[in-house]
């Protein structure tokens, strides 16, 4: 029998009771941890030399801290808005940004918030390298003596959902129970805004040992700000959209190249003849492509999509309100086997119908609106939305292969790199210097599966240049010191350029492939170092098409459809306000020119001499929004006067 209690220092109480000595925590990613009830612990321990912690989870978030000059004035009032004021941050990660947990504290993390570990020595040195469907395993080898989740509650019944993350916990028990190991103490925290998945998803409330529902009010589920779509983003969806094959499988991932894809799926689905206009614009014979010709072509999603993915977020959302995922699939292998076969009956049509489902994820995280969608789908719609375990999600090999061969047929498997090199392979997720930037996740097995999937490609997406330094590097390397794909899983690659498909290549057409879609400025820089390791032959001049791989030309050739609002800069919708989104463009313009000494002075000698340094009335809201529309001080006049400059430039384009 589980018992209930409301009050969360009661139940640390409860906890600290049961188990004697130190807590080993097992704790699910995203907004499946409990914040508050860990926070209770950490507070209860970290003062308790005697009581050592080590917690294993994944991806804590944290809003952003508070920050200081414009990008502060920007920052701190949307993130008091957008997560809340009550938000509650996790203590131990707060720490750990100042390497500030106690000698008897760990934390071991197999995934981070992108980015924002990279300077903590205590969350490096601790960081545990784990494909996805390891990390059940790898916990299990810890031996944890507590599991904490946040869960849903059936509403008007008594069953407790896993909503959006199911996928770890059951398996970590199984994998505890094959080591011999005893059952650890569950608790579960019932957060009342937490979506209700039923499905495989549902345990009964005995699961638990303890069930904590504490009183309201209660603090925002973590709402991932939705962030606008550019050129390179929405050329780089372009490309990739039209390798995905009508009755086929889905998995993306997420960021802007994830929301660019999906509006290009919907645009080829809902708009057909803008789809091709726009491709032929920015890709003239793209249709002829023999990667493309694979995959059917640009024709609207007649038999519709089957989503599989670790993660469900945005995209999903609007490509299921649209249509384009809307193939079901069944658990019943003999029911499947006759669908492939084409011998099933009306009776079975019908009862894929009632009971099949569409879309399958492991985990969920996206906006306060993909929440509230959840929140109010139909019945019919949450029926056909199931959330699973990792090991069915991420491999095939979980015990249902022959089953899930046939859920999966025609997959494409969208994912993001960093770096790629000129002989396939990839860096997703960190640094040459061994410092991690997020964590492999559940990557290698999604491009792995697409090897061992007939009919089914790897399509990893990267843009092709960034920022460093206020210099432009490419992100098309010959070689670099970290590696997430190795090469011998080389498939399709995809940025701006257009794609590279290197499946069965020898090395020397791998690279000419690839410097085909390298930035024009950096070709030489890939090609040299190749034919000096004897990979290419002689010293041929690069055709005159690579000549084109500019970003201007990409910017061209898409302007009249983003003038036209074909490609929006927030195709999923935007939780910045109309004002926010203008100064989100001068803040950026403006990082970009004063991220060197030079570029600084110039700018700032710019801002100072530009005519019509005082109000200016279409900037008005921006300036109140900033709270400089009567700046006070040296400081505050400097900032108003950069800020007036960059709000004039970026709305001039």
């Amino acid at each position: 029998m589980s018992q209930s209690i409301d009050d969360i220092e009661l139940a640390v109480d409860q906890i600290l009771q049961r188990i004697n000595g130190g807590l080993r925590i097992g704790a699910p990613l995203g907004i499946g941890k409990p914040h508050r009830l860990l926070n209770a612990l950490y507070a209860r321990v970290a003062a308790d030399p005697a009581r050592p912690l080590q917690l294993y989870t994944a991806l804590s978030l944290n809003p952003p801290a508070a920050a200081g000059g414009l990008e502060g004035r920007f920052l701190n009032p949307f993130a008091a808005r957008h997560f809340g004021e009550d938000f509650p941050r996790l203590a131990y990660v707060d720490a750990m940004l100042g390497d500030r947990l106690p000698a008897h504290v760990r934390v071991e993390e197999f995934y981070m918030q992108s980015g924002a570990l990279l300077r903590s020595r205590q969350a490096q040195s601790s960081y545990t390298s784990l494909n996805y469907t390891m990390a059940a395993a790898a916990v299990a080898q810890r031996a944890p003596n507590l599991i904490v989740q946040k869960m849903a509650r059936e509403p008007g019944g008594t069953r407790l959902s896993f909503s959006c993350n199911n996928d770890i916990t059951q398996d970590l028990l199984d994998a505890i129970q094959a080591r011999g190991l005893p059952r650890p103490l569950l608790v579960a925290e019932i957060d009342p805004q937490l979506p209700w998945i039923g499905g495989t998803a549902a345990v009964d409330p005995g699961f638990f040992d303890l069930v904590l529902a504490p009183p309201g009010p209660y603090p925002a589920l973590f709402g991932l700000p939705r962030q606008p779509v550019g050129d390179v983003d929405y050329a780089i969806g372009l490309y990739a959209s039209t390798l995905v094959r009508d009755g086929g499988t889905l998995q993306i991932g997420i960021g802007a190249l994830a929301d660019a894809l999906s509006h290009a799926l919907v645009l080829r689905h809902t708009d057909n003849p803008t789809y091709r206009r726009v491709l032929q614009a920015l890709a003239p014979g793209i249709e002829r492509h023999p990667a493309v010709i694979e995959s059917g072509g640009l024709d609207p999603f007649e038999a519709g999509l089957y989503g599989c993915s670790e993660m469900l977020n945005e995209g999903f959302k609007r490509l299921v309100e649209t249509g384009v995922i809307r193939r079901k699939v069944h658990d019943d292998l003999g029911l499947m086997q006759r669908l492939d076969a084409g011998s099933a009956d009306a009776g079975d049509r019908a009862r894929l119908e009632q009971e099949g489902e569409f879309l399958h994820g492991a985990f969920y995280l996206g906006s306060p609106d993909f929440y509230r969608w959840l929140r109010e789908l139909d019945d019919g719609q949450r029926r056909a939305i199931g959330m699973r375990r990792i090991s069915e999600i991420n491999q095939l090999y979980g015990g249902n292969e022959a089953l899930e061969r046939l859920q999966r047929r025609d997959a494409r498997f969208f994912n993001t790199c960093m770096i790629a090199t000129g002989l396939g392979a990839a860096a997703s997720d960190g640094l040459e210097d061994g410092r991690v930037v997020s964590g492999v996740g559940g990557q290698y097995n999604f491009v792995a599966m697409a090897h061992a999937l007939a009919d089914a490609r790897s399509i990893l997406m990267f843009r092709a240049v960034r920022s460093e330094h206020g210099r432009v590097v490419s992100n098309l390397r010959w070689n670099y010191g970290h590696t997430t794909i190795p090469r011998h899983l080389r498939d399709l690659y995809i940025n701006e350029y257009g794609i590279a498909d290197l499946r069965g290549l020898t090395d020397e057409e791998c690279v000419l492939a690839m410097a085909s879609i390298c930035d024009a400025r950096f070709q030489r820089e890939l090609v040299e170092p190749a034919r000096a390791a004897r990979k290419l032959a002689g010293a041929q001049a690069a055709p005159e098409a690579w000549r084109g791989n500019t970003p201007a030309a990409v910017s061209a050739a898409l302007a009249p459809y983003r003038r036209d609002g074909t490609l929006p800069d927030y195709p999923l919708g935007s939780d910045f306000t109309g004002t926010e989104q203008r100064l989100l463009g001068a803040l950026g313009w403006l990082k970009a020119r004063t991220a060197t000494s030079t570029g600084k002075a110039r700018t700032l000698l710019a801002a100072l001499v530009e005519r019509g340094g005082g109000d200016d009335a279409s900037h008005r809201d921006a300036l109140q929004r900033m709270q400089l529309q009567a700046p006070r001080g040296l400081g505050e006049r400097l900032q108003a006067r950069l800020l007036r400059h960059a709000l004039r430039r970026t709305a001039a384009g």
